[in-house]
């Protein structure tokens, strides 16, 4: 039985050893709502208990976690925080331990720490005390008020405002710094900076819940120098990426690293062919030497042309004498990831059009064959084909996967996309502008509209939507670092003009505001 600290909030601040132990669990017991996202790290099969059914059972939490230890079983309870400070999971200890149930306790980052560094707040430097108390065991605050340091509390945001008058009542001087912070180390994270004599005031609209921490002291000054996390030019921004998981992987971890919520929606469901001969003569002809080039024009394209090599019981050594063209980066990464790498891309614009400016004309004395398999969607332009027939190439343009619509996202999501409930939304090409709101409805007027390139502006523009901002070059990360530095120089704009830097979403008639 392992008793392991989930940390602050940031599920990338969870220890290597409760990693590891979640990789080696049979039973994880959590409140899924809060951890979830850890049990990325369990193997398949694993046993999930979310503590919010547990308490509605028949038994209580800690008679589940000892019977399937005595059995035999790796029990892990994710626990808030490091379990250490101030948790509630002290009876749990004491029922293992009566139960002759081995166990260990592995800590987690302490809010007290991790928080406030995520806050801008140095806690411990350059002051002679650091102090940490839980709000709900103090009865007088007035050997706190005697702190000459920093002074962290925990589980007071409800009563912040009499714990800030109790302090001036013993002694503490009324402009002392304080902070208040909740939902620490997460994109959701919101910090009040005030005075021990305006914490009042300044707390009035603020809407703080727990988990937060107050922050008493000098140290809270340094924040307006030391602030990394909740300036990071996506902060808090809920983004709509309408993807797969798989195709999405990358670019939401990107945005993350941006601040942002991204939140993936596909819009797309690619299927086989209805047929699939035309492939089958497809593959045949590149290992029978019928072609001279293979074009790319997407990853789905490159995964369509791996599985049938798969099927035959081929690999990447098939290409042997081929030269291969990609559209893009992602697809050229997709192709040197099967073990190809690409004779050709563009240099400039990553489409069909880019790839047709920069392909070499047919020359019979140079070209022993001059015939072009391009695998592609069944919905394709015919841009790339018909410049290269005007190069002289001859090309079999063969469908080598489907694209249709998804289904519709769940309701709470339609509503928030239709309302502006998302800050942005990133369209990489124009059928997912089409899908997007053909399965769900125009975006809101107050979303910024992200779009990978011209072609899906135009798209956009059709459809009524207002294009905030256009990647450089047609790549998924250009597009999300475009998006980056649009909000960048709007938090910019904001600070310059001594306002608040606000979320899209924020602007929306009706939409809940936070005041300082």
């Amino acid at each position: 039985m392992a008793f392991v600290g989930a940390g602050p909030g940031d599920e990338n601040l969870l220890t290597l050893r409760g990693a590891d132990l979640l990789g080696k669990a049979d039973l994880v017991i959590l409140d899924r709502e809060a951890h979830g996202a850890l049990l990325r790290h369990c193997r398949a099969g694993v046993t999930v208990a979310d503590l919010a059914e547990l308490a509605e059972g028949p038994e209580p939490v800690i008679a589940t976690a000892v019977r399937d230890a005595q059995a035999g079983h790796t029990v892990v309870r994710i626990v808030p925080g490091d379990p250490s400070f101030f948790s509630s999971v002290a009876e749990e200890v004491a029922a293992c331990a009566k139960a002759d149930v081995d166990f260990e306790i592995v800590p987690g980052v302490p809010p007290a720490t991790a928080v406030l560094t995520y806050a801008g707040i140095p806690a411990a430097a350059g002051v002679p005390e650091f102090r940490i108390v839980d709000a709900a065991q103090v009865s007088d605050w007035a050997p706190h008020a005697a702190c000459q340091g920093t002074l962290v509390i925990y589980n007071g945001v409800a009563e912040a405002v009499p714990i800030g008058k109790a302090l001036i009542a013993a002694g503490k001087p009324d402009s002392t710094p304080v902070a208040v912070t909740s939902d620490g180390t997460t994109t959701e994270q919101y910090t009040v900076v005030s005075t021990l004599g305006r914490l009042g005031p300044d707390l009035k609209h603020a809407g703080m819940t727990e988990p937060a921490l107050i922050v008493v002291g000098d140290a809270v000054a340094q924040r307006e120098k030391l602030s990394w996390f909740e300036i990071r030019p996506l902060f808090g921004w809920r983004v709509l990426v309408p993807r797969t998981k798989e195709q999405a992987a990358g670019l939401s971890e990107q945005l993350r690293s941006y601040g942002a919520v991204p939140e993936e929606v596909p819009t797309i469901s690619v299927e086989p062919p209805r047929t699939p001969q035309q492939m089958d003569r497809a593959i045949k002809g590149l290992v029978t030497g019928r072609y001279e080039w293979v074009a790319f024009t997407s990853a789905n394209a490159v995964k369509a042309v791996r599985e049938k090599f798969d099927e035959y019981g081929l690999d990447a050594r098939a290409f042997a004498g081929l030269k291969v063209a990609a559209v893009g980066e992602a697809t050229a990464q997709s192709l040197v990831e099967f073990g190809v790498k690409p004779d050709l891309m563009p240099t400039g614009e990553q489409s069909s059009e880019g790839l047709v400016a920069e392909w070499p004309p047919y020359d019979s004395m140079l070209d022993p064959i001059n015939r072009v398999l391009l695998p592609r969607a069944d919905i394709a332009t015919e841009t790339l084909v018909a410049g290269l027939t005007e190069l002289g190439w001859e090309c079999d343009d063969v469908t080598a996967y489907r694209t249709v619509r998804a289904a519709p996202p769940p309701a709470p999501i339609r509503e928030a996309i239709k309302s502006g409930g998302f800050d942005a939304v990133l369209f990489t090409s124009s059928s997912t502008v089409r899908n997007l709101v053909g399965i769900a409805g125009k975006p809101h007027n107050v979303t910024v509209i992200a779009v990978i390139g011209p072609q899906t502006a135009k798209t956009a523009e059709e459809f009524g939507l207002r294009v905030d901002v256009m990647a450089d070059k047609a790549s998924a990360s250009a597009l999300a670092a475009a998006l980056a530095e649009y909000g960048a120089k709007q938090r910019q704009a904001a600070v310059a003009a001594g306002e608040i830097p606000r979320r899209p979403s924020q602007n929306r008639r009706g939409a809940r505001r936070r005041a300082k």
